[in-house]
């Protein structure tokens, strides 16, 4: 008779495969790294073949180790839709949709990003904002469903991640409504008289606002640098500079009569992507915002 597969054995060893190594899951399990490293052992042990080889500086997986991780790939993907699925029919709640939204993503579009998948009133959305790599860790384990960034998908074969352009938005200039009045030069030449907030290097429009300087050979004086779009945004309209924001956001931040329009630059644009994890049954939801882009 065979020895029971111990499961726990069997996340650790999924988790040090998705990481790319042991200390890296030893990190995300918040473990020791020997604890991790005798857990993967005792898998090995108890199917009888090695799992992970020498690679240079890391490890890699063997032939027995690339099988055993497509097992377990499917367990614990069917293992998080059951957690669901059970709570939802004991709730009688409607279809859960957990999202991770990029920190370099500017908020005042997600919504606008995510309203395919929110046409039925029943659907329960979860967004859990963090840095970009920590969600993409999140949504190789599946914790998310889906991630939505400035970012495409990074190439990586252990996380086995697909992209999905969801679209792109121009950008535009916005002023708090005191100091564009006070502007003597036209837009953009204006920016050389005013304070600037801008998103910092993490944010993949910031190269683009960077050569767009260059372009039109404008030195504005940075007052700011913001991780978060929207705090840049409450800065802005708290008149502390003017700042860039998508045109998607430009009803929402007009109808604050301290904000003024000061140009349009439509040859700087953002880029929004929705990244998705393989799994064996698809998520709805993720297809219907896939979907909706491709229409």
């Amino acid at each position: 008779m065979s020895t029971p597969l111990n499961y726990r054995h069997l996340y650790y060893f999924w988790v040090v495969a998705k990481e790319g190594g042991i200390a890296r899951a030893a990190a995300r399990l918040d473990m020791a790294v020997q604890t991790v490293s005798a857990q993967v052992r005792l898998l090995e042990q108890s199917l009888g073949y090695s799992l992970f080889k020498p690679a240079g500086r890391g490890i890699a997986l063997t032939e027995a180790g690339v099988a055993a991780m497509a097992h377990a790939d499917q367990i614990f993907q069917l293992g998080e839709q059951l957690t669901a699925a059970v709570r939802d029919a004991a709730t009688g709640g409607g279809m859960r949709l957990a999202v991770g939204i990029s920190d370099g993503l500017p908020k005042l579009v997600v919504r606008h990003l995510l309203q395919p998948a929110l046409q039925d009133p029943r659907v329960r959305l979860l967004c859990h904002e963090d840095e970009f790599d920590r969600l993409l860790a999140d949504l190789a384990l599946h914790k998310l469903d889906a991630v939505l960034s400035d970012h495409p998908a990074p190439p990586n074969p252990n996380l086995r991640l697909y992209g999905h352009k969801l679209g792109e938005a121009t950008m535009a200039w916005y002023a708090p409504a005191e100091l564009a009045r006070k502007c003597k030069r036209a837009f953009p030449d204006c920016l050389n008289e005013l304070p600037v907030l801008l998103p910092t290097q993490h944010a993949a429009v910031r190269a683009r606002l960077d050569q767009w300087f260059e372009r039109h050979q404008l030195r504005p004086r940075i007052a700011g640098e913001f991780e978060d779009s929207a705090l840049l945004a409450a800065f802005g309209r708290s008149g502390m500079g003017a700042f860039p924001a998508s045109r998607w956001s430009h009803e929402e931040l007009l109808q604050d009569k301290r904000v003024r329009l000061l140009g349009e630059t439509p040859e700087v644009q953002e880029h929004f992507h929705l990244i998705s994890a393989e799994r064996r049954i698809h998520h709805p939801l993720v297809q219907q915002l896939v979907e909706a882009a491709r229409n």
